[in-house]
């Protein structure tokens, strides 16, 4: 079994740090155990149980540091990969960015662990998924998807006596539903610790439903529109956006949270007065690790409240360098909303176009974020308060920062990918040309 206890993981890696004879060592161990389904065409193609298990262990003289992995857990192999790293760190050059590793640190343990995910079987699987084809078989339409459940632990000791432990689970669901004629295509797909939350027959209904109302599409002009942003679209457009919120790429100039002529844009009013963001590994909805790679502790941060930047995130390097604390990049990210559903958001628009997702999405100027991409599986045009007539996909150029600045109103912030985010009502939003693609 590749998932260990707290206390089986600290075992190995206190037996393995009494093998060590380098300045300083951190050691880290993890395993994962899972399984999946993938279907094509009402059909299952393949089906998998996968149990793996690595160790890895970073040595430091000075500030060199080697690092050696394995997958063998006797005691002759776990000597032989100290060793290894103990050779490497010798080798290497010095780390002009070493940070010394921190010592013994307190950490609340996140609700990221489900016992029922956890117990999932094959069996498990195959039914959601028979739940899944049993939808589009009866409406005549293909289904092509992919359903994955997983159990993961990782555990980190070092030299200076730091101990961290998370166990968590994940169970994830995506699926493309199709007419036969390859001219109507709708898509779905969600995740959760929870595999009580997961129900396939329900989303498969959504996409079947999305495949028959996209058929026929007509070509309308691009433009600007105000746009309905399912979740998922609005998701794929903040991922990026996200990741940005990190203090040494904005203090060296290379992105969207740079000032002109030096500087960050922290403290700055960059969004709409209805956007706050913020992060929370405690989330029950969607929680995660409460400590991050250089060990520290994570806790709930906001990042924007009422459009202004209120945090970045500074590594342990780049809080030195600038004289201040270190802010851990928070994985939990949610996008803060309101009460409305999709449905109240589509009553509420007089003309726009409803976008189920987008796809292909590339940076077009890493400054401005401005990114470009498809919309797809889904795209619908919406008149006094009702969607009228599927359309043809749109190429958009848009960035979400400028998105953000045009918001009229935020629904109720589900699960997604990025995090926990909003269906969204965005003024404004830029589509160039038309795309033949479903």
């Amino acid at each position: 079994m590749a998932i260990l206890s707290k206390e089986e993981a600290q075992a190995i890696l206190k037996k393995v740090l009494s093998f060590s004879k380098a300045d300083s060592c951190e050691i880290s161990l993890s395993g994962s155990d899972g399984g999946n389904i993938r279907y094509a065409r009402n059909a299952v193609s393949t089906a998998g149980q996968i149990s793996v298990m690595n160790l890895a262990v970073s040595s430091t003289y000075g500030k060199k540091t080697g690092t050696a992995s394995i997958n063998e857990f006797d005691d002759a192999s776990l000597q032989k990969v100290v060793k290894r790293s103990e050779d490497l760190a010798m080798l290497a050059p010095e780390n002009p960015e070493f940070m010394p590793l921190l010592g013994p640190q307190t950490f609340p343990e996140s609700p990221t662990f489900n016992a029922n995910t956890a117990a999932m079987t094959p069996d498990t699987r195959a039914e959601m998924v028979g739940k899944s084809l049993q939808v589009s078989k009866a409406a005549n339409l293909e289904a092509a998807g992919f359903l994955e459940n997983s159990t993961r632990f990782n555990a980190v000791m070092n030299s200076k006596n730091f101990f961290g432990y998370n166990k968590s689970t994940d169970v994830s669901f995506s699926v493309t539903v199709r007419n036969r004629e390859g001219t109507g295509s709708g898509y779905i797909e969600q995740s959760f610790n929870n595999l009580d939350k997961m129900d396939t027959l329900a989303l498969s209904k959504i996409a079947a439903a999305k495949a028959n109302g996209s058929a026929g599409a007509k070509a309308i002009e691009p433009g600007k529109y105000t746009v309905i942003l399912e979740p998922l679209a609005a998701s794929d457009m903040l991922g990026n956006m996200f990741r940005g919120f990190d203090a040494r790429s904005a203090d060296e100039g290379r992105s969207f949270m740079s000032k002109k002529g030096g500087g960050t844009r922290l403290g700055e009013q960059l969004f709409s007065e209805n956007v706050t963001i913020y992060s929370d590994p405690m989330n029950p909805e969607i929680p995660s690790a409460t400590w991050n790679g250089d060990g520290l502790p994570v806790k709930r941060t906001e990042w924007v409240k009422n459009g202004v930047v209120k945090n970045l995130a500074y590594s342990r390097y780049w809080a030195e360098q600038k004289g201040v604390q270190p802010m851990p990049f928070g994985r939990s990210m949610v996008l803060e909303g309101g009460t409305q559903s999709l449905e109240e958001l589509i009553k509420s628009t007089e003309k726009g176009i409803l976008v189920t997702r987008f796809w292909y999405i590339r940076s077009v100027d890493p400054q401005t974020l401005l990114l470009t991409g498809l919309t797809r599986d889904g795209t619908f045009y919406i008149e006094n308060g009702e969607i009228k007539f599927p359309v043809k996909n749109f190429r958009f150029n848009e960035s979400p920062v400028i998105m953000l600045n045009n918001v009229e109103a935020l629904g109720k912030p589900v699960r997604t990918g990025s995090g926990m985010i909003p269906p969204m009502k965005i003024r404004d939003f830029t589509f160039t040309s038309l795309s033949d693609a479903v």
